[in-house]
């Protein structure tokens, strides 16, 4: 072990809190802007649909890029694509703080969305390279755990600096932090690794970001025009056409943008698979909460925003300490009970209605965060372990992606569920709470998470079998040792 390895290992704590500090604030805006847009609406003379862009247009330039910049960290060094995003995202933060305009705006928050693009894609490969084996469980745990509070965190803090101050401090707060996470990183990051005689496949990054454009936009637009509508099927259908010429093209690329071979690695595969079932089935919880809270059981919106809290909370705390768990008894049989606790807090969130105990449905929550938080650290540790150090940089974008495409889909098929079946109860075509009618909601509500709980238990068997197949080798291989 040289110097520098030394160097790294000695201050991995320190570059972990830089990388999760960072990590955090860009999840964070990606919700904490939603409590806002009646304000910024406002302010800005525009309409609500026309601000919803200001979310939308984060969301997709992250996922449409991401991928890109995980290959950029394996080529360039993943520091290197690092401190470049903390440097773009603040810049873009800036832009956000002192636009005047809707178009302006949605240019920052894009300049905004690809420095975020750049921290994320390189955030897990670079906790995975200074952190040894028996410790790599309980810094990705960690790193997961800041994911969620971000994204969690982001509608109470938002509704708190909108009603103290401006809505553009919402972005304004990014920029010190930024400051502060590029000098640290300067000072303490590992040397970038680069591979100089590689170049990035242009013809791959423009169809899988086009791909994934077309993919989000028919997803989007959907919820409102619905997806039967021609324009939205058409949609879909190109964004399967880019992506099968994506892959195509990608078989037969010397240097590709993504190594299809990363998927043979069944392990790889599984986990990157049920971490996908795992965000899908959350997201379905977290857009019909608040629905729940307000509208049934008429709390208030800096009320809905505390009682939500309960499952970042719960996760904090569980996250970190399934990581350490899993660099000591493994991570496969954790992952397994996490799914499973998981689908009952579903369950159990399915037997609401308008009057359930509130302190109940904490505890359903609870459940809910404690399957979760069990999960995600063995899984993104057994993402991260499978694949060779060349590669984490494109392992940790892959793992990113899913995570953004799961929320999105959970969210899409949460809603299309949800407006489907209280038009079904109700006998008429809804797209909104309808006032007095509580049974109606709960009726949609329950097949919701009935249905989330489902996909999660669909995860569940993925696991178990791959839990036995593992066990059933170790057994073989003693048994040939033994003979």
């Amino acid at each position: 072990m040289n110097n520098t390895e030394n160097r790294d290992i000695k201050n991995r704590w320190i570059i972990l809190f830089n990388v999760v500090l960072m990590t955090f604030m860009c999840c964070l805006d990606s919700s904490i802007v939603n409590v806002a847009l009646p304000v910024m609406s406002d302010k800005l003379s525009v309409t609500m649909g026309s601000i919803e862009w200001v979310v939308t247009s984060y969301l997709i330039v992250i996922s449409a890029t991401i991928l890109i910049y995980g290959r950029l960290g394996d080529m360039k060094g993943k520091t290197n694509v690092f401190k470049f995003g903390i440097v773009l995202f603040t810049i873009g933060s800036l832009l956000c703080g002192v636009s005047n305009s809707l178009a302006l705006l949605i240019l920052a928050r894009v300049v905004q969305a690809i420095g975020a693009a750049a921290t994320m894609a390189t955030s897990q490969g670079i906790i995975t390279q200074v952190f040894p084996s028996n410790e790599r469980g309980r810094a990705l745990g960690l790193s997961g755990a800041v994911v969620a509070l971000g994204t969690m965190v982001g509608p109470p803090l938002g509704g708190l600096i909108v009603s103290v101050f401006s809505w553009k401090y919402i972005f304004l707060i990014n920029v010190p932090i930024g400051i502060f996470t590029f000098i640290m990183s300067t000072k303490t990051f590992p040397r970038a690794i680069k591979n100089r005689e590689e170049k990035l496949d242009l013809k791959g990054a423009i169809l899988f970001s086009a791909s994934i454009i077309a993919l989000f936009g028919a997803l989007n637009e959907g919820k409102e025009f619905g997806y039967t509508n021609i324009i939205i099927i058409l949609g879909f259908l190109l964004a399967l056409i880019l992506f099968v010429i994506f892959i195509i093209i990608e078989k037969n690329e010397k240097m590709p943008l993504l190594h299809l071979q990363i998927f043979e690695n069944k392990l790889f595969s599984i986990s990157i698979f049920c971490g996908f079932i795992s965000f899908i089935a959350i997201s379905c919880s977290n857009i019909i909460q608040p629905f729940y809270l307000q509208d049934v059981m008429k709390l208030s919106p800096a009320a809905t925003g505390m009682f939500m809290m309960a499952y970042p909370i719960v996760l904090s705390i569980v996250a970190p300490v399934s990581g350490y768990l899993s660099d000591k008894i493994g991570s496969e049989f954790l992952t397994f009970i996490g799914l499973c606790l998981t689908s009952v807090g579903l369950f159990l969130m399915a037997t609401l209605n308008e009057h359930s105990s509130l302190v109940i449905m904490c505890i359903f929550i609870a459940t809910m965060s404690l399957g979760n938080g069990l999960f995600q650290s063995p899984n993104n540790s057994l993402i991260m372990s499978t694949v060779p150090k060349s590669k984490l940089g494109i392992a940790g974008s892959i793992n990113a992606l899913v995570r953004n495409l799961g929320m999105v889909f959970g969210i899409s098929l949460s809603t299309t569920m949800l407006y489907n079946r209280m038009s079904y109860k109700i006998g008429y075509h809804v797209t909104n709470y309808v006032q007095g009618r509580d049974d109606v909601f709960i009726f949609a509500m329950r097949n919701v998470y009935i249905s989330a709980g489902v996909v999660c238990i669909i995860g569940a068997l993925i696991t178990a079998a791959r839990l036995y197949s593992k066990k059933s080798g170790n057994v073989m291989e003693k048994e040939i040792i033994a003979e």
